[in-house]
């Protein structure tokens, strides 16, 4: 097996169950595991550890437990696979909105470990990328409401059409070496200091 040099994260606190998921992982080929058996300042372990890839275990978990390790999942921004004994619906549904990559109920087996990390690492990333996607066009979309809302300011305030309005952010942006935007915000934020006078076009 062709040895990755994935830094992967085992929490457990069975010492059974974290030796079975460490051989799986050797198996297939990952050197560096690292378990974790003891949940005090997990998080900030984990921060510090900078892991490639979390595997979480709970043997028949609490929801609070659940919760935590949830938590676990929002912050790391890391594929995370969570193997549990058993689960509900509303657990699932709570594993799927926390990120977590892959929900595994009563699978904890050696061979499958492999297959559940690439799993889990597959998704992350087409999530991640649906992430940058949604996030980008938010950004964008912000983006042209100001430069829309600079516009009008310097429509109003100057008596400029909308094409010299325009013209005149493009060419401060270029003097400037700054985004369109960016200067199409400091219009804004010096129109609000100015008082409803200077932001007459912002509505």
């Amino acid at each position: 097996m062709a040895e990755t040099r994935l830094k992967v994260a085992v929490i457990d606190e069975n010492h059974v169950r974290a030796a079975i998921l460490e051989d799986g992982l050797r198996m297939a080929g990952y050197s560096e595991v690292t378990v974790i058996s003891e949940m005090t300042s997990l998080l900030r372990r984990l921060v510090d550890l900078e892991p490639d890839v979390v595997i979480i275990d709970l043997e028949n978990p609490s929801r609070d437990v659940l919760e935590q390790m949830f938590q676990v999942s929002r912050v790391v921004a890391r594929p995370v696979a969570m193997f549990v004994d058993q689960s509900d619906t509303a657990m699932t549904e709570a594993a799927i909105d926390a990120g977590v990559s892959a929900y595994i109920v009563d699978g904890l087996k050696k061979e499958r470990v492999k297959s559940i990390v690439d799993m889990a690492i597959r998704r992350f990333n087409v999530f991640s990328r649906l992430q940058g996607e949604l996030a980008s066009a938010r950004s964008e979309l912000a983006d042209r409401k100001t430069i829309e809302r600079a516009k009008g300011i310097l429509m109003s305030t100057r008596n400029m059409t909308e094409g010299e309005a325009y013209a005149l952010l493009r060419k401060t942006a270029m003097n400037q070496n700054r985004r369109l935007a960016d200067i199409a915000q400091s219009v804004v934020t010096a129109a609000g200091l100015l008082g409803p006078s200077g932001d007459r076009g912002a509505e």
